[in-house]
């Protein structure tokens, strides 16, 4: 989706002390600017101005900061972000961290507004292409919901606003209750899905199913623990101590009754997405296709790379588009997270609390007391693994020409090696904070991003940019909260049957479980199949199980190659069993973030000048101090 038109919408001039012959000017309309009530005649100024309000989405979550950082999915190498001030719990209206503008307060309500313009101007258009008026409505609305849903998945319940405020006006609005709020974002979610019902629109635009698919987000987040409020007020003294808890989230009310609403919902969205991609296996898919599919799923068809399989883009349902015309920041996924050897900047690197959470081949836990898993720990893990993480000795694409590895190999460990005079040293792969090509962009955790990084080996990432989709929403997130609902209303053979569609596709066997561990095996499954999604950092807090995940402390691999007996090597060096003998030890480390899980990090805080601001708004728990 790409901006075609800028429109400046003007007011009426005035002018005083002028003579009348002097005023005469002020009745030519510049060719620049274009009276308002002119824009929503027109159709193409019309759907100029719908299309702006999509600008809202900015590059998805490809910012050079993502979201994962803000999880026990990965860490941001760099410091002086403002990161950590969020996950060393010091967050507060005074210091609100780093806040992308995919869901800052003001960004969301700036497109609100511009949401609601064109809704207001829709609504009496004299514009006579009644389809073309309906379909922009349609936008509007789902886009006016899609926002709203952002404020409220990370500030709990806001202030509805439907009007366009003139000047002058008191701009003072209280919070609406949650309830509230969530009725109303269906309400636009359902009003979006009627509109653009049997519409073709381009990617990148608001589809029916896109609208229906949010729908059953919105629904699957309400029943949630963290919004119910008996429940979270019973796992955390900090949120049991608000006196709105219908801010919050539903301090009543039939919870079952909302998990089969988010049933019901889900489903209706999944029969209307298309059927997603390769959700139709009966048997898992072998090792080396569950890489390819879950490869070809993340670059969703843009790749060059003939291995994939462009059909895997039928996966996004509404994602943000890029083009190589265009000389936007998400195009440079790949130079803002691939590895320090290749000139990249070493951006969201993966945790090892990440990579160890991907299973063995036959479904079994990955453990580092089981000694055959200590030793080759990246040998026989799920398939998404290798999609996901690039860890010592895994391929990647040709080096650049100032760096010495044939055999174009991750290097985040230390080796033994032979100098040119036959002397043993010690040198820091290529790949590390002591690399000999950038000794300030390596890794911290010893782990490099793969997902989202084009694999085709004629794009060097420092130099080319990639034109990957960012997933807002995709079909497997609709399986997933079919399959969360199903299993909190106690349809466990439904759970059961499309959570191990997802793992078919993957290579992996299918689960056996019912019961807690039925639930257990699904958050686990969603953590790997959505990594790096933006899905880690809510479903933590809406499970209510942050604590025990994202409070944890960092851990990063330590790699050893050492000699084996009567072996060596000179320089290049390259990952070699036969020569090496390799230890790996999981290290906990402290000093560049020290992550510290506090309650009040539920929902993030009002600023400073909006309280100030706006006397009617009621701070979120935990933030008063």
């Amino acid at each position: 989706m790409k901006l075609k038109y800028k429109i400046l919408l003007v007011a009426a001039l005035m002018a005083g002390g002028l003579s009348s012959c002097d005023t005469d000017f002020l009745d030519v309309t510049p060719p620049t600017e274009i009276p308002t009530e002119e824009v929503w005649k027109d159709g193409a100024l019309a759907e100029g101005f719908v299309t702006g309000i999509y600008a809202g989405l900015q590059q998805g979550g490809f910012s050079e900061q993502m979201l994962a950082s803000l999880t026990d999915e990965a860490v941001f190498t760099h410091t002086g972000r403002n990161i950590n001030t969020v996950n060393e719990g010091s967050l507060s209206p005074s210091n609100l961290g780093w806040v992308d503008a995919t869901y800052g307060w003001s960004q969301m309500y700036q497109y609100i507004r511009a949401s609601n313009i064109a809704l207001a101007n829709l609504g009496t258009s004299s514009m006579t292409d009644d389809a073309l008026k309906a379909r922009l409505k349609g936008e509007s609305y789902f886009m006016r919901a899609y926002y709203y849903q952002q404020l409220v998945r990370y500030y709990g319940a806001v202030p509805i606003i439907k009007k366009v405020f003139a000047l002058n006006e008191d701009y003072s609005v209280p919070r609406n209750t949650f309830d509230e709020c969530i009725k109303q974002i269906i309400s636009d979610a359902d009003s979006a899905a009627l509109l653009l019902d049997g519409k073709t629109l381009a990617k990148g635009r608001a589809t029916k199913a896109a609208a229906l698919a949010l729908k059953s987000r919105v629904l699957l987040y309400a029943a949630s623990d963290l919004y119910d409020v008996p429940t979270a007020k019973a796992k955390s003294a900090v949120l049991a101590a608000f006196t709105n808890p219908e801010f919050l989230g539903y301090p009543s009310g039939d919870r079952k009754a909302r998990w089969q609403a988010a049933q019901a919902a889900a489903k209706v969205a999944l029969d209307a997405s298309g059927g997603g991609y390769k959700l139709n296996l009966t048997a898992p898919a072998t090792a080396e296709q569950g890489k390819i599919n879950y490869i070809s799923m993340a670059m969703a068809g843009a790749s060059a790379d003939k291995t994939l399989d462009a059909s895997a883009a039928s996966e996004i349902i509404f994602g943000r588009f890029f083009t190589a015309s265009q000389n936007e920041g998400a195009r440079q996924t790949g130079l803002n997270n691939g590895p320090n050897g290749y000139h990249n900047w070493a951006g969201n690197t993966p945790i090892g609390t990440l990579v160890d959470d991907y299973q063995m081949m036959d479904g079994t836990a990955f453990s580092w007391t089981n000694p055959t898993h200590k030793a080759s720990p990246y040998v026989n893990r799920d398939p998404r693994l290798y999609a996901t993480i690039m860890y010592d000795g895994a391929t990647w694409k040709p080096r650049p020409s100032d760096a010495k590895d044939p055999a174009n190999q991750i290097q985040t460990g230390a080796y033994d090696l032979l100098d040119d005079k036959g002397a043993l040293i010690n040198r820091k792969g290529l790949d590390t904070r002591s690399s000999s090509i950038e000794d300030w962009n390596g890794s911290r955790t010893g782990y490099y991003m793969r997902k989202f990084i084009d694999p085709n080996p004629s794009l060097y990432d420092n130099t080319d940019r990639q034109n990957i989709p960012w997933p807002f929403i995709r079909t497997t997130e609709l399986v997933f909260n079919y399959i969360e609902a199903s299993i909190e209303v106690g349809d466990e053979a439904i759970a059961l049957e499309w959570l191990n569609k997802i793992r078919f596709r993957a290579g992996m066997p299918a689960v056996k479980a019912s019961g807690a561990a039925l639930r257990d095996a699904y958050r686990h499954e969603k953590r790997i199949e959505m990594a790096y999604e933006e899905q880690r950092y809510h479903d933590a807090r809406r499970w209510m199980i942050a604590q025990t995940t994202l409070g944890r402390p960092l851990q990063y691999i330590n790699v050893i190659g050492k000699f084996k007996p009567g072996k060596s090597m000179k320089e290049p060096y390259h990952y070699d069993t036969s020569v090496y003998d390799y230890t790996y030890t999981p290290v906990e480390e402290k000093s560049h973030e020290n992550r510290t899980w506090v309650d009040k990090m539920y929902f993030r805080p009002f600023s400073r000048d909006e309280m100030n601001r706006n006397a009617k708004l009621v701070q979120n728990p935990g933030y008063d101090k």
